[in-house]
Protein backbone atom coordinates (compact mmCIF):
# COMPACT_ATOMS: atom_id res chain seq x y z
CA UNK A 1 0.00 0.00 0.00
CA UNK A 2 3.08 2.41 0.72
CA UNK A 3 4.46 2.14 -2.81
CA UNK A 4 1.08 2.63 -4.38
CA UNK A 5 0.79 5.66 -2.05
CA UNK A 6 4.40 6.61 -3.06
CA UNK A 7 3.11 6.87 -7.15
CA UNK A 8 0.11 8.87 -6.79
CA UNK A 9 1.98 11.82 -5.05
CA UNK A 10 3.42 14.67 -6.26
CA UNK A 11 4.51 14.25 -9.67
CA UNK A 12 8.42 14.50 -10.80
CA UNK A 13 8.92 18.50 -12.52
CA UNK A 14 9.93 16.68 -15.63
CA UNK A 15 6.68 15.47 -16.16
CA UNK A 16 4.51 18.41 -14.37
CA UNK A 17 6.47 21.10 -16.86
CA UNK A 18 5.66 20.06 -19.86
CA UNK A 19 1.98 19.08 -18.67
CA UNK A 20 1.52 22.60 -17.60
CA UNK A 21 2.45 23.61 -20.98
CA UNK A 22 0.25 21.69 -23.02
CA UNK A 23 -2.87 22.75 -20.30
CA UNK A 24 -1.93 26.75 -21.44
CA UNK A 25 -1.45 25.95 -24.71
CA UNK A 26 -4.94 24.68 -24.56
CA UNK A 27 -6.64 27.25 -22.04
CA UNK A 28 -5.02 30.82 -22.94
CA UNK A 29 -6.68 30.99 -26.85
CA UNK A 30 -9.99 30.14 -25.21
CA UNK A 31 -8.77 32.90 -22.51
CA UNK A 32 -7.83 35.37 -24.90
CA UNK A 33 -10.82 34.71 -27.12
CA UNK A 34 -12.82 35.60 -23.49
CA UNK A 35 -11.06 38.51 -22.40
CA UNK A 36 -11.28 39.83 -26.02
CA UNK A 37 -15.15 39.65 -26.34
CA UNK A 38 -16.94 42.72 -26.64
CA UNK A 39 -19.36 42.34 -23.89
CA UNK A 40 -20.49 45.73 -23.79
CA UNK A 41 -22.10 45.27 -27.49
CA UNK A 42 -22.55 41.58 -27.56
CA UNK A 43 -26.15 41.42 -27.16
CA UNK A 44 -26.28 43.66 -30.05
CA UNK A 45 -24.13 42.17 -32.07
CA UNK A 46 -26.23 38.61 -31.50
CA UNK A 47 -28.79 40.66 -32.82
CA UNK A 48 -26.98 41.05 -36.41
CA UNK A 49 -29.10 39.84 -39.39
CA UNK A 50 -25.70 37.79 -40.62
CA UNK A 51 -25.08 36.59 -37.03
CA UNK A 52 -28.61 35.22 -36.84
CA UNK A 53 -28.67 33.79 -40.34
CA UNK A 54 -25.46 31.91 -39.59
CA UNK A 55 -26.51 31.09 -36.38
CA UNK A 56 -29.87 29.83 -37.63
CA UNK A 57 -28.67 28.10 -40.42
CA UNK A 58 -25.98 26.27 -38.48
CA UNK A 59 -28.49 25.23 -36.22
CA UNK A 60 -31.23 24.05 -38.82
CA UNK A 61 -28.49 21.70 -40.99
CA UNK A 62 -26.69 20.52 -38.18
CA UNK A 63 -29.89 19.10 -36.87
CA UNK A 64 -30.84 17.75 -40.01
CA UNK A 65 -27.18 16.07 -40.65
CA UNK A 66 -27.92 14.48 -36.93
CA UNK A 67 -30.84 13.08 -37.77
CA UNK A 68 -29.71 11.74 -41.62
CA UNK A 69 -26.20 10.46 -39.26
CA UNK A 70 -28.65 8.55 -37.17
CA UNK A 71 -31.03 6.94 -39.51
CA UNK A 72 -27.73 5.48 -41.59
CA UNK A 73 -24.89 5.20 -38.89
CA UNK A 74 -27.06 3.51 -36.37
CA UNK A 75 -27.93 0.24 -39.23
CA UNK A 76 -24.38 0.69 -39.94
CA UNK A 77 -23.03 0.25 -36.19
CA UNK A 78 -25.19 -2.79 -35.61
CA UNK A 79 -23.87 -4.26 -39.14
CA UNK A 80 -20.07 -3.75 -37.86
CA UNK A 81 -21.16 -5.04 -34.44
CA UNK A 82 -23.35 -8.23 -35.04
CA UNK A 83 -22.85 -8.93 -38.79
CA UNK A 84 -19.81 -11.11 -38.92
CA UNK A 85 -18.41 -10.89 -42.50
CA UNK A 86 -15.28 -10.83 -44.56
CA UNK A 87 -13.36 -7.46 -44.90
CA UNK A 88 -15.40 -5.96 -41.39
CA UNK A 89 -12.04 -4.74 -40.70
CA UNK A 90 -11.98 -2.73 -44.14
CA UNK A 91 -15.50 -1.35 -43.73
CA UNK A 92 -14.58 -0.34 -40.21
CA UNK A 93 -11.83 1.74 -41.49
CA UNK A 94 -13.35 3.02 -44.52
CA UNK A 95 -16.25 4.19 -42.04
CA UNK A 96 -13.69 6.15 -39.64
CA UNK A 97 -11.38 7.74 -42.91
CA UNK A 98 -13.48 10.82 -42.04
CA UNK A 99 -11.95 11.68 -39.05
CA UNK A 100 -8.85 11.72 -40.16
CA UNK A 101 -9.45 13.05 -43.66
CA UNK A 102 -8.91 16.66 -43.58
CA UNK A 103 -12.43 18.20 -44.29
CA UNK A 104 -11.57 20.17 -47.48
CA UNK A 105 -10.76 16.87 -48.64
CA UNK A 106 -13.62 15.88 -48.27
CA UNK A 107 -15.39 18.16 -49.53
CA UNK A 108 -13.74 17.38 -53.20
CA UNK A 109 -14.64 13.86 -52.88
CA UNK A 110 -18.40 15.05 -52.29
CA UNK A 111 -18.16 17.29 -55.60
CA UNK A 112 -16.55 14.77 -57.37
CA UNK A 113 -19.49 11.98 -56.46
CA UNK A 114 -22.17 14.27 -56.43
CA UNK A 115 -21.49 17.37 -58.65
CA UNK A 116 -23.51 18.19 -61.81
CA UNK A 117 -20.05 16.21 -63.68
CA UNK A 118 -19.77 13.67 -60.36
CA UNK A 119 -20.22 10.24 -60.73
CA UNK A 120 -23.70 10.07 -60.16
CA UNK A 121 -24.62 14.11 -58.95
CA UNK A 122 -24.78 14.32 -62.89
CA UNK A 123 -27.26 11.18 -63.13
CA UNK A 124 -29.63 12.70 -60.32
CA UNK A 125 -29.43 16.01 -62.67
CA UNK A 126 -30.53 14.86 -65.91
CA UNK A 127 -33.09 12.51 -64.10
CA UNK A 128 -34.69 14.20 -61.42
CA UNK A 129 -33.41 17.82 -61.53
CA UNK A 130 -31.69 17.84 -58.13
CA UNK A 131 -28.11 19.52 -57.45
CA UNK A 132 -26.46 19.71 -53.66
CA UNK A 133 -23.05 21.63 -54.68
CA UNK A 134 -23.75 25.18 -53.42
CA UNK A 135 -26.90 24.19 -51.51
CA UNK A 136 -28.64 24.12 -48.11
CA UNK A 137 -28.93 20.56 -48.82
CA UNK A 138 -25.08 20.10 -49.72
CA UNK A 139 -24.36 22.00 -46.50
CA UNK A 140 -26.34 19.12 -44.55
CA UNK A 141 -24.62 16.20 -47.13
CA UNK A 142 -21.29 17.97 -46.13
CA UNK A 143 -21.88 18.08 -42.35
CA UNK A 144 -23.15 14.25 -42.51
CA UNK A 145 -19.83 13.22 -44.19
CA UNK A 146 -17.49 14.48 -41.50
CA UNK A 147 -19.83 13.92 -38.75
CA UNK A 148 -21.21 10.45 -39.20
CA UNK A 149 -18.09 8.45 -37.93
CA UNK A 150 -18.72 9.72 -34.49
CA UNK A 151 -22.11 8.52 -34.04
CA UNK A 152 -20.93 5.17 -35.71
CA UNK A 153 -17.92 4.31 -32.91
CA UNK A 154 -20.17 5.05 -30.52
CA UNK A 155 -23.33 3.15 -30.92
CA UNK A 156 -21.26 0.13 -32.33
CA UNK A 157 -18.55 0.50 -28.88
CA UNK A 158 -22.21 0.40 -26.96
CA UNK A 159 -23.48 -2.39 -28.91
CA UNK A 160 -20.40 -4.38 -28.01
CA UNK A 161 -20.59 -3.59 -24.57
CA UNK A 162 -24.35 -4.65 -24.37
CA UNK A 163 -25.08 -7.78 -22.95
CA UNK A 164 -26.30 -10.33 -25.23
CA UNK A 165 -28.29 -12.55 -23.26
CA UNK A 166 -31.17 -10.20 -23.43
CA UNK A 167 -31.54 -10.55 -26.86
CA UNK A 168 -31.16 -14.04 -26.61
CA UNK A 169 -33.53 -14.28 -24.34
CA UNK A 170 -35.90 -12.77 -26.53
CA UNK A 171 -35.23 -14.74 -29.58
CA UNK A 172 -36.10 -17.84 -27.47
CA UNK A 173 -39.33 -16.36 -26.96
CA UNK A 174 -40.47 -16.34 -30.75
CA UNK A 175 -39.04 -12.36 -31.20
CA UNK A 176 -38.35 -11.81 -34.74
CA UNK A 177 -34.83 -10.03 -35.61
CA UNK A 178 -36.45 -6.51 -36.43
CA UNK A 179 -38.89 -6.67 -33.10
CA UNK A 180 -35.24 -7.65 -30.84
CA UNK A 181 -33.66 -4.66 -32.64
CA UNK A 182 -36.60 -2.36 -31.83
CA UNK A 183 -37.80 -3.24 -28.41
CA UNK A 184 -34.38 -4.45 -27.18
CA UNK A 185 -31.19 -3.54 -28.98
CA UNK A 186 -32.47 -0.12 -29.21
CA UNK A 187 -33.22 0.69 -25.52
CA UNK A 188 -30.13 -1.44 -24.25
CA UNK A 189 -27.80 1.22 -26.53
CA UNK A 190 -30.04 4.29 -26.06
CA UNK A 191 -27.32 6.19 -23.93
CA UNK A 192 -24.69 5.57 -26.85
CA UNK A 193 -26.92 6.42 -29.26
CA UNK A 194 -27.60 9.92 -27.52
CA UNK A 195 -24.17 10.45 -26.99
CA UNK A 196 -22.72 9.79 -30.24
CA UNK A 197 -26.09 12.12 -31.26
CA UNK A 198 -24.99 15.31 -29.35
CA UNK A 199 -21.02 14.77 -30.43
CA UNK A 200 -22.42 14.07 -33.77
CA UNK A 201 -24.38 17.55 -33.81
CA UNK A 202 -21.31 19.70 -32.31
CA UNK A 203 -19.41 18.08 -34.99
CA UNK A 204 -21.60 18.72 -37.44
CA UNK A 205 -22.15 22.30 -36.12
CA UNK A 206 -18.22 23.29 -36.81
CA UNK A 207 -17.65 21.96 -39.87
CA UNK A 208 -15.86 24.61 -42.49
CA UNK A 209 -13.71 22.75 -44.64
CA UNK A 210 -15.83 20.05 -46.53
CA UNK A 211 -18.58 22.47 -46.24
CA UNK A 212 -16.97 25.55 -48.11
CA UNK A 213 -15.54 23.44 -50.61
CA UNK A 214 -18.77 21.57 -51.38
CA UNK A 215 -21.37 24.08 -50.31
CA UNK A 216 -19.85 27.53 -50.83
CA UNK A 217 -20.12 30.34 -48.81
CA UNK A 218 -23.33 32.31 -49.49
CA UNK A 219 -25.37 34.33 -46.70
CA UNK A 220 -28.71 32.69 -46.06
CA UNK A 221 -27.94 29.63 -48.11
CA UNK A 222 -25.04 27.96 -47.13
CA UNK A 223 -22.43 30.17 -44.89
CA UNK A 224 -22.87 28.55 -41.49
CA UNK A 225 -21.47 29.89 -38.52
CA UNK A 226 -17.62 28.69 -38.73
CA UNK A 227 -17.80 30.27 -42.40
CA UNK A 228 -19.17 33.33 -41.26
CA UNK A 229 -16.50 33.05 -38.36
CA UNK A 230 -13.90 32.99 -41.55
CA UNK A 231 -15.42 35.94 -43.42
CA UNK A 232 -15.70 38.13 -40.54
CA UNK A 233 -12.29 38.18 -39.63
CA UNK A 234 -11.96 39.88 -42.73
CA UNK A 235 -14.56 42.71 -42.55
CA UNK A 236 -15.07 42.67 -38.70
CA UNK A 237 -13.06 40.73 -36.02
CA UNK A 238 -15.66 41.71 -33.44
CA UNK A 239 -17.98 39.72 -35.53
CA UNK A 240 -15.85 37.15 -35.64
CA UNK A 241 -15.12 36.72 -32.08
CA UNK A 242 -18.67 37.40 -31.33
CA UNK A 243 -19.59 33.74 -33.23
CA UNK A 244 -16.76 32.23 -32.18
CA UNK A 245 -18.01 32.79 -28.15
CA UNK A 246 -21.04 31.20 -29.19
CA UNK A 247 -19.53 27.96 -30.98
CA UNK A 248 -17.37 27.91 -27.86
CA UNK A 249 -20.41 27.71 -25.75
CA UNK A 250 -21.96 25.46 -27.58
CA UNK A 251 -18.90 23.17 -27.50
CA UNK A 252 -18.66 23.95 -23.74
CA UNK A 253 -22.42 22.72 -23.37
CA UNK A 254 -21.95 19.40 -25.31
CA UNK A 255 -19.05 18.57 -23.00
CA UNK A 256 -21.15 19.22 -19.80
CA UNK A 257 -23.86 17.25 -21.22
CA UNK A 258 -21.47 13.97 -22.33
CA UNK A 259 -19.52 14.31 -18.50
CA UNK A 260 -20.46 10.86 -17.10
CA UNK A 261 -19.47 9.32 -20.38
CA UNK A 262 -16.26 11.53 -21.70
CA UNK A 263 -14.87 13.67 -19.03
CA UNK A 264 -14.73 11.54 -16.02
CA UNK A 265 -12.69 8.82 -15.32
Amino acid sequence: MKDADRLVGRPPWILLAPALAGLAFLVLPLAGLLVRAPWSTLGTRLMQDQVLDALRLSLVTATFATVLCVLLGVPLAWTLARVPFRGVRLVRALVTVPLVLPPVVGGVALLLVLGRRGLIGGWLDDTFGITFPFTTAGVVLAQTFVAMPFLVISVEGALRAADLRYEEAAATLGAGRWTIFRRVTLPLVAPGVAAGAVLCWARALGEFGATITFAGNFPGRTQTMPLAVYLALETDPQAAIVLSLVLLAVSVIVLAALRDRWVNP
